[in-house]
């Protein structure tokens, strides 16, 4: 069996080598992202592993797959938006991802920004870095006297749920779906709208589909607190970029932590200190009551090593069994 892993980083290599030991199976790493340019890389393999952040909606790259014999795409992400479920489909290709990486990962880093939000952080920093060191009117709230929001208590969710609940603050959530065993760390509410109306800190924890994007709209940002905080660690278009500058700027919002963005590809992790930034991301980071970190919430050891072993078992498990448990249907 041999196995192609494109998109792969220097940080990933070590994790894919201890795989291959482990598993006596040999993978061949690739720097760059599929494309239409370098998929005849593919021929004479047998799976194929990706970690895209450009789209694959080129039919031509599933007609080659299909045409070397390719069953399978394991991505080594949560998100599959990147991949033409359709095309996949027609050229009987099964898509995997990698649903639970480590949810504390991101747990921890939504934490970490609840934390610089309530303690003003950013508004300190960017005074500080004119001389101006005067905190008077920047009085901070502690988390035990918060009441966090979350939208979709899956597993990063939920563990975000355990976190704040550990710490002492209200937790209240809003997910189609109940689980019994965690109603001792958080309170189900019947609607999101509640959730937003009563919370602190609305942290978004949903995937992204349909029904998802622009979840959080000009409507739902109105629904919230204007002394309320909005954390975006799942995906960008779950949040109306417009709507959320207007809200900010309108005072209708105390401030926002944003991992992800919508239209962040060839953005983010890229060096542009030479280049022009989009314009929606300039005007947030212009501002000092918003934290960007650009998409980093999956980037820990733990997680960086548990996406390439699930994300190689998935390839595995789909060319011996034809199927896999963590399947994208």
């Amino acid at each position: 069996m041999k196995i192609i892993m494109f998109s792969v980083r220097e940080d990933e290599k070590e994790a894919v080598k201890a795989w291959e030991e482990r598993n006596n199976i040999s993978v061949t790493t690739v720097g760059e992202d599929l494309s239409s340019a370098n998929i005849d890389l593919v021929k004479g393999f047998d799976g194929l592993s990706i970690q895209q952040v450009t789209d694959l909606h080129d039919e031509a790259i599933y007609k080659k797959l299909a045409d070397f014999k390719i069953k399978q795409i394991s991505l080594r992400t949560a998100g599959y938006d990147v991949i033409d479920t359709e095309m996949a489909k027609k050229y009987k290709l099964t898509i995997t991802n990698v649903p639970a990486y480590s949810p504390r990962s991101v747990a921890e880093l939504v934490l970490t920004q609840t934390m610089r939000l309530i303690r003003h952080f950013p508004s300190l920093e960017s005074h500080m870095a004119h001389g101006d060191f005067r905190w008077r009117g920047l009085v901070a709230r502690e988390i035990h006297t918060l009441t966090i929001g979350i939208i979709g208590a899956g597993k990063i969710g939920s563990t975000s749920a355990r976190l704040f609940h550990a710490l002492g603050a209200e937790v209240i959530a809003y997910d189609p779906v109940r689980r019994e065993e965690l109603e001792a760390v958080l309170t189900y509410k019947e609607s999101q709208k509640e959730v937003l109306e009563a919370s602190d800190v609305v942290s978004l924890h949903v995937p992204i589909d349909l029904s998802t994007i622009n979840l959080i709209d000009e409507e739902a940002l109105n629904q919230m607190k204007p002394e309320a905080y909005l954390i975006n660690a799942a995906r960008g278009p779950v949040v109306d970029t417009e709507a959320l500058i207007n809200a900010l700027e309108a005072g209708n919002l105390a401030g926002a932590a944003l991992d992800t963005l919508t239209n962040e590809q060839g953005v983010f992790n890229q060096d542009l200190r030479k280049q022009e930034l989009p314009d929606d991301l300039e005007k947030l980071m212009d501002r000092d009551n918003v934290l960007m970190t650009p998409h980093i919430g999956f980037y820990t050891t733990e997680a960086v090593r548990n996406m390439v072993d699930i994300g190689l078992n998935n390839t595995v498990e789909v060319l011996l069994n034809g199927k896999s448990e963590n399947e994208v249907r």
